[in-house]
């Protein structure tokens, strides 16, 4: 067997996203911003797609004042049918396509501030905590963050399905991409303070899998991987992650993170440039985990 071609093997060709075009939902602030810059700086046209238009429209602003890549303001709410069928309109009547799809829209929901507590009066007897957990929240509080967190990946990957199809018809070797950010919190058997974040993501993580399964038995050429965050800045933790001390108060673990700090924009923007480029076409229904050794150390599944 020959060796492979050097011009193969580049950089600029196993990596370059130029002439794709992506969606990160969320993509304002937080993890989908550092996504949608990565993309977009390494040739993606990103539309950017949540609710607050104002936040989008700076950060597309700001961008374009750079010359790093193109990035469009797109009104989108993940939760609601009809504006995912306008968003797919939008991006069907401008591009044609897609090939590139991150669902990255998520928020944490009720939380249980008392349950790592030990000193807390909620953990008197089984009955006390029992009836603290219970009271929390409330189904309406689960099912509006299932709806974010969960059921969102299914219909905004259903409804783009036929453009990301198209979209791997435009290069040769390329499979369009579905990137479903999850969180090492669906993989950890500790609560972190909300059953309801955990399990929503736990759901997302199996829900990448069963959609990648059934489109390739369907013969729709499209891949489907998920991504599976530790501690990083954020809007759902905080703007910025300087100790040691934070990365353990965010992440709940109990044993702290071996890495010693919180995960960085290259981190995870270069492992969705990975799954999205010619150099990850050759995965699919998989998870990859960026925790810096969080669950390595916890326990989990």
């Amino acid at each position: 067997m020959p060796p492979p071609s050097t011009s193969s093997l580049k950089l600029q060709n196993v990596f370059d996203l130029t002439g794709r075009v992506a969606l990160v939902t969320g993509g304002g602030t937080g993890i989908g911003l550092m996504i949608a810059a990565g993309l977009a700086t390494n040739g993606a046209k990103v539309y950017i797609g949540a609710r607050r238009l104002d936040v989008l429209q700076k950060v597309a602003n700001e961008y374009a004042s750079t010359g790093q890549g193109t990035i469009i303001p797109l009104a989108l709410d993940v939760t609601n049918k009809e504006s995912i069928a306008q968003a797919k309109e939008l991006i069907e009547n401008q591009e044609g396509k897609l090939h590139i799809l991150v669902n990255n829209a998520g928020a944490v929901g009720p939380v249980h501030l008392f349950l790592n507590d030990r000193q807390a009066p909620e953990h008197k007897d089984a009955e006390t905590l029992g009836t603290a957990l219970f009271n929390n929240d409330s189904f309406d509080d689960w099912s509006k963050l299932y709806s974010i967190n969960t059921f969102s990946i299914y219909y905004v990957t259903t409804a783009f399905l036929g453009l990301l199809d198209k979209g791997s018809r435009d290069f040769e070797g390329f499979t369009s991409s579905v990137v479903n950010i999850t969180s090492i919190s669906g993989l950890v058997k500790l609560a972190q303070d909300h059953f309801c974040y955990n399990s929503s993501k736990a759901a997302a993580s199996h829900l990448t899998k069963m959609m990648s399964t059934e489109f390739a038995l369907n013969g729709v050429s499209v891949r489907v991987n998920s991504i599976a965050p530790g501690v990083y800045a954020s809007e759902m933790t905080v703007d910025d992650v300087t100790s040691v001390e934070e990365v353990a108060k965010i992440g709940k673990s109990i044993v702290p993170v071996p890495a010693g700090r919180a995960g960085t924009a290259a981190e995870v923007a270069g492992t969705v440039l990975y799954l999205s480029s010619l150099a990850g076409t050759y995965t699919n229904g998989q998870e990859i985990v960026i925790d810096g050794g969080y669950l390595a150390v916890n326990p989990s599944t």
